[in-house]
């Protein structure tokens, strides 16, 4: 959840045996986990989803124009964070946040315009993403995210963001709409998943990196269904703030935190040295 053993082994290696004096730093590009990480990350999915919804219903340019005008936007956002030479929170969140609404115009594109069933694209999303942690693990021997310092590590990081992102929208579809289980109980149920994650992650010692990316996958349909919860109608199983309402509320909540970890930098992860033969 929060790497806890990940980060005491890179604490433990913070200087590597073969280390020269005055080895330069390699920043992390990715912020340290915190509950800042989780709280923005949740508020981020949720905003992808009513977001999503808002600009499909308001620019009057179809789902597919939409999806069109997002990824060229998340396109522009992402070369500029592959340009930093660090984690800045601001380019890393406004990514997070684009990625978050790119992935659920994926998943709706294949559910609304090509009639792809929920179960299906679920599980293709749930391949791909396997997919794409098998090559990154088989190229790099990590899916640390503390380890994001080269340019290799930083796309497959996003590439498994995106797919977490789409996952988790068809399977929070899946699960709260398809199964008829409503917003409201379908949030609790991936509540429920996430602490179960958290408890075999600090009771019972699961892996700290397979625990990381669970609890981040699960934290998608967990914010798609509070954002559906709030946005939908009344007569919709939902509260009927509406998609405006909703998206401002949270995208303020995101600006004020990302402006305060912009400030006092309690975020940012702390670097590991490099010798200068490997830089």
């Amino acid at each position: 959840m929060t790497e806890t053993s990940e980060t005491s082994e890179t604490s433990a290696a913070q200087v590597r045996p073969n280390a020269a004096p005055g080895s330069r730093f390699v920043w992390s590009k990715v912020p340290e986990v915190t509950a800042y990480f989780w709280i923005i990350k949740v508020l981020c999915t949720t905003v992808g989803e009513t977001a999503a919804d808002l600009l499909n219903e308001k620019l009057g340019l179809g789902l597919t124009g939409v999806s069109l005008l997002m990824s060229l936007l998340l396109a522009v956002v992402l070369i500029v964070q592959f340009r930093t030479r660090a984690y800045r929170a601001g380019v890393y969140w406004l990514a997070v946040a684009l990625i978050s609404v790119v992935g659920t115009l994926i998943s709706d594109n294949l559910t609304d315009n090509f009639g792809v069933p929920l179960e299906t694209s679920t599980a293709v999303f749930a391949v791909a993403l396997a997919a794409a942690f098998f090559v990154w693990y088989g190229r790099e021997g990590t899916l640390s995210i503390h380890s994001i310092d080269t340019v290799s590590r930083e796309v497959y990081y996003w590439l498994a963001v995106l797919f977490t992102f789409a996952l988790g929208t068809a399977a929070g579809d899946l699960v709260a709409e398809k199964m008829a289980l409503g917003y409201w109980f379908s949030a609790v149920l991936f509540c429920l998943a996430i602490a179960a994650v958290a408890l075999a992650h600090f009771a019972l010692g699961l892996n700290a990196v397979l625990s990381f990316w669970i609890a981040y996958i699960l934290t998608r349909p967990l914010g798609a269904s509070i954002g559906d919860y709030l946005s939908q109608p009344a007569g919709g199983g939902g509260l009927g703030l509406g998609t405006v309402i909703t998206s401002v509320l949270f995208l303020a909540v995101i600006l004020g935190l990302v402006v305060y970890l912009s400030v006092t930098r309690r975020d940012v992860a702390r670097p590991e040295p490099l010798t200068p033969s490997e830089g």
